[in-house]
């Protein structure tokens, strides 16, 4: 049983956020550190989680509305004009599988949703390539499909959920 602790990323976290991120591709897109350092700057919610040896074993990044994001998710989100909190991206390392961590990084952005005003949490989770494993943790926590999009050109595709806050 691991002793898991979640704390507030901090930038110094980048280049091992970076690291964890691509080695859960294809469930979510690959990072440079640039792209990760502008992703953490856009988001409101900067959360990982570290073992023992206070290593990065799960992160999650979830921005608020309004932000200049070029995300064709996101601004779905956005154009349905709903107050709601985004979920850009999380990532459970195989060594946290099962912890429980990924539910708590969850249950800290739906605190702060209610908190902010939004009415849902949202997410996009892949449907092509397929990402089941996902897909079954959303639907346990209760996140509805509300549709499905092509992204990145045509070589993903995705089903957009959202689950009410209160």
């Amino acid at each position: 049983m691991q002793n898991l602790r979640m704390r507030v990323m901090k930038s110094s976290d980048i280049p091992a956020v970076t690291a964890l991120n691509n080695t859960a591709h294809p469930a979510v897109t690959l990072l440079t550190e640039e792209e990760a350092t502008q992703l953490f700057d856009l988001c409101d919610i900067r959360l990982v989680a570290t073992n023992r040896d206070r290593e990065i074993t799960a992160f999650l990044l979830s921005l608020g509305m309004g932000k200049d994001y070029d995300s064709e998710n996101y601004k779905w989100f956005e154009s349905r004009g709903v107050r709601h909190q985004y979920i850009d991206r999380i990532v459970v390392g195989s060594s946290a599988k099962g912890t429980g961590i990924g539910r708590a990084l969850y249950e800290s952005v739906f605190e702060h949703a209610r908190q902010c005003g939004a009415n849902e949490v949202t997410a996009e989770i892949n449907v092509r390539p397929p990402n089941p494993g996902s897909m079954a943790f959303h639907e346990h926590l209760g996140f509805r499909r509300l549709s499905e999009q092509e992204t990145k050109g045509g070589s993903i595709r995705v089903a957009l959920l959202a689950r009410s806050v209160y």
